[in-house]
């Protein structure tokens, strides 16, 4: 490992990934709590503590087909000398009638029927001959053999899934065993993804040399939607800076969170993103200390109905505003409450979205859905060839992880632009922002991406 002490010149002062993530998760505020049936509440994060109602189970039940017994009654009972005792009733899962064993008889019981009044055991059917009007039971039981005992699994107000819990399939059975059919969670937060730049088309379109079909609105909006959020993708916008602005605050009616990819990194006309989203004056854009995915911008828009009719020709009222200079004058106080929606403009080069999509932006999902484990996984790893990395910026490399061997190859191609090497990639590889240089054989930090 090769590390270097380095000097970042006049102007060029670059923001710790840290302190950018920090200054994220500052703004975010969970969603507010909504009440959804537990058939929907799957992959959602409980707001609430679900505690038993009552004892889980509410009743002594048999855990195996057999025959309710007194322990007394079969204690000499071999498979040479069988006991054999008469069959007064039969008990099936869910009948509710008052049963009662008497001295020297059985009842047959099913799984999960209620154990009988008076009953100490249950003999599984295996050990009799299963008869109908007598049964010869071949084997003794102790006390309690094969029951269910009332509470056994949950006593009444014991807590069953706390609050913050992302609702799993266990999760979902845990809560409608304890009778409840409706749940406090966190809703999937609505997440717009908009890509910008004139040369982008929609696949399964025709190109020219200059164009390339857009990768990045597709792979964001997958990527939320793996996160957890329900994802909306909107048409390419133009590099026409009096555009961009219309057609973000158009999507804030139906969002919690805004992502654009392109638009703030060249600088002068191209920078359209930049451009337009400066007039608002609650927006930060910063160089941060990473690569890929140095230029980020991040901050909230207020959602302020538009007063113009719909149309063409439509401009949001944000817009207009900002054209007359009054929006930057008093803006909203970031995360102030509802009206205010976080937006996110990542880098226009694929790889760079991607990565500051997990770095940045998938952290601030869970921070909306009231879930803070939704970081991606770090683990260590000995790299299986060298590596380099810029002095002073922390690289996020793409690798292959093979995690049972605790090894990762890093891959060849990795372009911010080399989007067929991302799609071989499972983990990030760290590199830190004082090392230039890593060799084969040393062990790094790595990020395990989902999937």
């Amino acid at each position: 490992m090769t590390e270097v002490h380095t000097h970042v010149a006049e102007g060029e002062e670059l923001t710790p990934v840290e302190t950018h993530l920090a200054g994220i998760l500052e703004v975010i505020r969970p969603l507010a709590p909504t009440e959804l049936s537990l058939f929907d509440a799957h992959g959602l994060v409980l707001a609430e503590d679900v505690t038993a109602a009552s004892a889980l189970p509410s009743f002594d039940n048999s855990a195996m087909d057999g025959y309710a017994v007194r322990i007394e009654d079969v204690a000499g009972a071999t498979q040479e000398n069988p006991v054999v005792l008469p069959v007064v009733a039969e008990v099936a899962a869910g009948d509710t009638g008052a049963y009662a064993l008497q001295a020297e008889t059985a009842i047959r019981i099913m799984t999960g029927a209620m154990l009988p009044h008076g009953a100490e055991a249950v003999v599984p059917v295996e050990w009799t001959d299963g008869g109908a009007a007598r049964v010869a039971i071949k084997n003794a039981v102790e006390f309690g053999a094969s029951v269910r005992l009332a509470g056994g699994d949950a006593k009444a107000g014991d807590v069953l899934v706390s609050a913050g819990t992302r609702l799993r399939p266990m999760h979902i059975a845990v809560i409608a065993a304890a009778g409840r059919g409706a749940v406090l969670v966190r809703p999937r937060p609505r997440v717009v993804v908009l890509s910008t730049g004139n040369e982008l088309a929609e696949p399964g379109t025709p190109i020219i040399p200059g164009r390339i079909w857009d990768s990045n609105s597709f792979m964001i909006a997958a990527a939320a939607r793996e996160a957890g959020a329900l994802a909306y993708r909107h048409a390419i916008v133009p590099d026409h800076p009096e555009q961009v602005l219309p057609a973000i605050e158009d999507q804030l009616v139906r969002a919690d969170l805004v992502i654009t990819t392109g638009g703030v990194s060249m600088g002068g006309e191209h920078d359209v993103v930049k451009a337009a989203l400066a007039q608002l004056g609650t927006i930060t854009f910063r160089k941060v200390a990473m690569q890929p995915g140095m230029p980020q911008g991040f901050g909230t828009i207020a959602v302020t109905p538009s007063a113009a009719p719909e149309g063409k020709g439509r401009r949001g009222l944000i817009s207009r505003l900002a054209d007359r200079g009054e929006v930057a004058e008093t803006p909203a106080e970031p995360g102030a409450g509802r009206g205010q929606v976080p937006i996110f403009t990542l880098p226009g080069n694929p790889v760079s979205a991607y990565v500051s999509f997990q770095i940045f932006v998938r952290p601030a999902l869970g921070a909306l859905q009231a879930d803070d484990g939704l970081g991606l996984e770090m683990i260590r790893a000995e790299v299986t060839g060298p590596l380099r990395s810029p002095p002073g910026r922390r690289s996020f490399l793409r690798g292959v992880l093979d995690r049972a061997a605790g090894r990762i190859e890093p891959l060849t191609g990795q372009g911010s632009h080399q989007v067929a090497t991302l799609g071989k990639a499972n983990a990030l590889i760290i590199v830190p922002e004082w090392v230039v240089e890593m060799s084969a054989g040393e062990t790094a930090d790595v990020l395990v991406l989902p999937g």
